[in-house]
């Protein structure tokens, strides 16, 4: 049946910031989902409120809203643009679960919007967990034995009935938020109580343990004449137990029967029918025990999913695509396979290669959360690799991780070789737990053994065997000297740095005699039918092959074209994520209209950037030396590669310019040592010196001596780091001296090769952000940000906001004067970030990044230039002046950003911000003015601002007097003021209305009761010296459970109350007094 033509308009809902279990997998679906729909000739309108997205950009969508994704914004916007209908599986849990609250509270039908792709009855039954275990029965497939409840009394009956261990899954949240295994009694009350609060229906499903069994799942698409193709099995290699996104994954799925298979694929393709999923993607979860073989079905997602992306890379079909086609009437026998170009999308794929998937961890961000791993997702990103074997695929997936492995490198086990403290750690579901597993084996512990206390298959077993066996060989003989050995090495996926540490060589060495022997990688197509039919997408892997005699087969095919080689950044983790991918796919958008072939290089499943059609052609490789170089070499054999453009893709590209410059590879823009130079403090303190610009007093400390002397002259508290990182890795605030010890002794190696940094901490002084063009003679500065947290917050996780809310114009021109002064001195070719400090009137620069910095996109959003892709054009050559460009730092509305945080993930976690980055996300807020651009960038944080009540407020003596003033507008708002001693003692003698309330130290009834007992609506809290914060952290801890908005600076404070004035003054409406428009209509009025 061909498409729809009753429908004209369709909206579709994005999944909002990225967060854990929401990662940046639905910026590749939406955005996918709207090219396509408008390649039908539908006018598209779209809804999220990240702006790091590229889904976000004004030419993806006919209309964009960066608005908060609730129920009555969105009804704002249906009300103004009014679709005929709305997608609502290609945003994740967040667009699913906003699009059923439209259907619930009647919206949709007082609008005539219908959904498309999943109805509303389908939704429900699949989340619902009662609902889909009774649709499951009805089709004969079983269930773990469960219950669903909604109080602790219900829980406490069905504990008797199960019996422990149990599983906790709460219905409607997102990567299993709230959930998670109970041993005992203690744990299943804790857990229930938890999942109760996270369900938006309050609701949980406790359910038989099935811990050790193995997990499977099947990626399913279907059309509304009920044909259905499997496109991808999944195998999860780490037991059921640990949350499918934290598991290490591999497809086709390895270890199971041609008949297992099969029983798979039709249960599978039965849940779908019984669920009424009409068309579309949807993933489905099974655990199979292993001792019987008994078949139990986990969960199905009637969206577009984390596994969605991942099985879409893994066989190169385009499951969203496909599905926004579907939804609106094709089948799937009249819709192309766009790879290969001959054969229809109701071809199910093949592959003849294994795919593994490896999440990535940032546990080192949050050192007060265990590092335990449950079915509550943790991980914050992950990287994909494709081999021709497992061996091959998992080392090339091992070192894509950016933690500094390259394969399947030792690691020492607590206790070891003792037995016990082995298996203590086997049993133990940790992240990286694979690598865990090869040291068993290296001890000399049988498979059997490390089965039994894993549950790890006995197949992954033996192949990981393998590859230790062979590294034994390799510790014992060196390297062999003939082809054939080495091309068996590399065959098995050992990187040459790898094997450089097995032989005691260098990788320098290994990689000469490899070439030396002729030893090279062949290149391969992901092709979706196993090479059936030529395809005509270049999406590449690499792989060894040949028996050494003859020359491998190698599907390249380099193109004669000049050639810009993008290189991305590697899996999403905290301080290197999303925004860093959206200026990698701007580059390749430049190189095409350019007319250069752009070529890009990346490991990240869940991005744009590794979409087939983003590039002319892709690879799928690790962003190490070998594997990149490599590549280069492969693609210079035809044509001229113009240069590689490292600035774009975050710090992991920027580890690879020397290599690159010494392979003699050219790199576009700034240079690798104008970037040193901003990086290497010494020298940019000459810079700085040279340009009669302030830095803040500080010093570089190569031993913890010389650390003490420095922090005593400059005086604490003193901001103390490693050099050379990405996102304040290991940055702290040091109040006193024993605190400094602790840092050098646990943080960082102080050595001369890795000297720390000190600097003095600008107290109370705002910190700006300014990013810039250069083109190495004109400067444009695209954008001057405000932070709304002071100086020693990380700037990525601080609120600020463009234009500047509260800096006076000739302190705009003087940051303008000295960034174009530090981009001319430095020479720079493309973008820069500069960061400063303002204290009293005095400009102080923090740092210099010469590259692509978070804040790109934020910026082309909030002023309507695509500077990434500008800048871009002009690393290969183009000047400033040809692009019209007119500057203008204080347009007519106002941009807020906010960053979204991981807490509630990590029990025990104080929330307390620093320099070290603790964000994972962020959304937007946009309006006419800052106060309704901050309250809406707060709703999209899902931090929901109080009307009335009573506020907390405990200060810090440097903070009461600015204080005293929110206490004050508070009081003006109607809201009771709540404080403690010292605080409301100052507040009272400035004649506030205060009520005084005991510190926890001072015994009952305390702050804490209060918050508890939800007598708070909102907290004010700041703090100096590691006491205090000790102290106050049962304050943090009880708002983020409670979910009270709770501020730890004054000017975070203050935005807040200036939010409150501005939505009283509306009137608090549902949606906050405030209004909707589309981001097009913006860059109109700043034209």
């Amino acid at each position: 049946m061909p498409k729809r033509t009753d429908i004209k308009t369709i909206m579709i809902i994005g999944a909002g910031p990225i967060v854990i279990g929401q990662a940046c997998e639905f910026d590749y679906s939406g955005a996918q989902a709207c090219k396509a729909l408008k390649e039908e000739g539908y006018r598209v309108v779209l809804v999220n409120s990240n702006p790091a997205t590229i889904m976000t950009d004004p030419d993806t969508a006919d209309a964009t809203y960066v608005e908060p994704i609730t129920p009555e914004f969105v009804e704002q916007i249906i009300s103004k643009e009014k679709p005929d209908a709305i997608l609502p599986t290609m945003g994740g849990q967040t667009g699913l679960n906003a699009a059923m609250a439209l259907w619930k509270n009647g919206a949709l039908e007082r609008h005539n919007v219908e959904l498309i792709g999943a109805k509303a009855e389908s939704i429900d039954k699949a989340e619902d967990r009662l609902k889909f275990r009774d649709a499951m029965d009805k089709i004969g497939l079983e269930s773990p034995k469960s219950s669903l409840v909604t109080n602790l009394d219900e829980a406490a009956v069905a504990l008797e009935e199960i019996g422990l261990p149990m599983i906790i899954r709460p219905s409607f949240t997102l990567g299993g938020a709230g959930g998670g295994v109970a041993h005992n009694k203690s744990e299943f009350d804790h857990i229930v109580s938890t999942g109760l609060a996270a369900s938006p229906v309050h609701s949980v499903l406790v359910e038989e343990s099935i811990i050790g069994w193995k997990e499977y799942e099947m990626e399913v698409v279907r059309d509304h004449a009920d044909n259905c193709i499997i496109i991808c099995s999944i195998e999860n290699v780490d037991p059921m137990g640990i949350h499918t996104g934290d598991s290490i994954t591999v497809a086709p799925a390895l270890t199971l029967t041609d008949k297992e298979y099969q029983i798979l694929r039709n249960a599978s393709i039965a849940v779908l029918r019984e669920i009424g999923v009409d068309t579309g993607g949807s993933n489905v979860q099974f655990a199979i025990n292993p001792k019987d073989g008994r078949l139990v079905i986990i969960e199905m997602n009637p969206r577009v999913s984390r596994s969605s992306a991942l099985a879409s890379k893994a066989t190169g079909f385009p499951i969203a695509k496909i599905a926004a086609k579907l939804a609106v009437g094709y089948t799937l026998d009249e819709l192309d396979n766009d790879i290969t170009g001959v054969t229809p999308a109701a071809f199910e794929p093949t592959i003849d290669y294994v795919v593994t998937k490896i999440p990535r961890f940032t546990f080192e961000k949050f050192p007060q959360a265990e590092a335990l791993l449950t079915t509550s997702m943790k991980s914050v990103g992950e990287a994909m690799s494709i081999g021709r074997n497992f061996a091959e695929s998992l080392q090339k997936g091992l070192r894509s991780m950016e933690i500094d492995l390259t394969g399947l490198n030792e690691v020492e086990i607590e206790g070891a070789p003792d037995r016990n403290a082995i298996r203590m750690a086997l049993t133990e579901p940790r992240p990286n737990r694979i690598l865990y597993v090869a040291q068993a084996m290296r001890h000399g512990v049988s498979l059997e053994d490390i089965f039994e206390t894993s549950k790890f298959d006995p197949w992954f077993l033996e192949q990981i065997k393998a590859i230790v066996d062979v590294e034994d060989g390799v510790r014992a003989n060196g390297l062999p000297e003939d082809k054939a050995g080495l091309l068996v090495l590399k065959k098995m996926g050992f990187s040459d740095a790898r094997l450089a540490e097995l032989a005691g060589s260098d990788a320098a060495s290994v990689t000469a005699a490899r070439i030396k022997a002729d030893v090279r990688p062949t290149y391969k197509r992901v092709d979706t039918c196993a090479a059936e039919f030529s395809s005509q997408t270049s999406y590449m892997y690499s792989a060894y092959e040949g028996d050494g005699l003859n020359p491998p087969e190698t599907e390249i095919d380099a193109s004669d074209k000049d050639k810009v080689i993008i290189l991305g950044g590697g899996p999403n983790r905290i301080g290197q994520g999303i925004e860093f991918d959206y200026c990698c796919v701007h580059a390749a958008y430049a190189m095409r209209d350019t007319g250069y072939e752009s070529i890009m290089v990346n490991c990240n499943p869940e991005t744009v950037s590794t979409d087939y059609d983003t590039s002319d052609r892709l690879y799928f490789e690790p962003l190490t030396s070998e594997d990149v170089i490599e590549l280069i070499r492969a693609e210079q054999v035809n044509g001229k590669v113009h240069g590689v453009i490292v600035q774009f893709g975050g710090q992991t590209p920027l580890k690879l310019a020397a290599a690159l410059e010494a392979a003699n590879i050219p790199i576009l823009g700034t240079s690798p040592d104008a970037i040193d130079l901003a990086e290497d403090r010494e020298r940019f303190q000459q810079l700085l010196e040279d340009l009669k610009l302030k830095q803040p007093p500080n010093g570089i400390a190569r031993s913890a001596e010389e650390a003490e002397k420095i922090a005593e002259e400059i005086g604490y508290p003193v901001v103390i780091r490693p050099s050379y990182v990405l996102g304040g890795r290991a940055m702290e605030i040091v109040h006193d001296v024993e605190n400094l010890r602790r840092y050098i002794k646990t943080a960082v190696v102080v050595s001369g090769d890795s000297p720390v940094l000190i600097d003095w901490y600008l107290r109370d002084a705002i910190e700006v952000d300014v990013d810039a063009i250069c083109d190495g003679k004109d400067v444009y500065v695209s954008g001057i940000m405000e932070h709304i947290e002071e100086a020693g917050i990380h700037s990525g996780d601080s609120a600020c906001s463009l234009p500047p809310y509260s800096l006076p114009d000739d302190i705009i021109q003087e940051l303008r004067r000295q960034t174009e002064a530090l981009a001319l001195a430095l020479n720079v070719i493309g973008l820069m970030n500069v960061q400063y400090a303002i204290q009293d009137g005095m400009v102080f620069v923090l740092e210099v990044n010469p590259r692509a910095s978070r804040t790109v996109p934020f910026v082309a959003k909030a002023t309507g230039v695509p500077i990434a892709k500008i800048a871009a054009r002009v690393m290969t050559g183009e000047k400033l002046a040809s692009f019209n460009l007119v500057e203008n730092l204080k347009p007519s509305h106002t941009a807020v950003k906010e960053a979204v945080f991981p807490f509630a993930r990590f029990p025990g976690v104080d929330i307390i911000l620093g320099p070290e980055m603790k964000s994972t996300g962020e959304v937007m807020g946009i309006d006419k003015d800052f106060p309704s651009a901050f309250a809406k960038s707060q709703l999209g944080a899902g931090t929901i601002l109080p009307a009335e009540g009573t506020v907390f407020i405990s200060v810090k003596d440097s903070d009461k007097q600015a204080g005293c003033q929110i206490a004050r507008d508070l009081n003006g708002l109607g809201f009771k003021i709540l404080a403690t001693g010292g605080t409301a003692k100052f507040f009272a003698d400035k004649g506030i209305d205060v009520k005084r309330v005991n510190k926890v130290l001072q015994g009952h009834p305390h702050c804490v009761d209060a918050i508890l007992s939800r007598e708070v609506q909102m907290i004010v809290n700041t703090t100096e010296g590691a006491q205090a914060i000790f102290d106050s952290f049962s304050i943090r801890s009880s708002a983020l459970t409670n979910n009270v908005p709770h501020y730890t600076t004054m000017a975070g404070a203050a935005a807040a109350v200036g939010a409150i004035r501005m939505q009283d003054a509306q009137g608090a409406n549902t949606d906050k007094g405030l209004e909707v428009a589309p981001l097009q209509s913006y860059a109109k009025s700043s034209a």
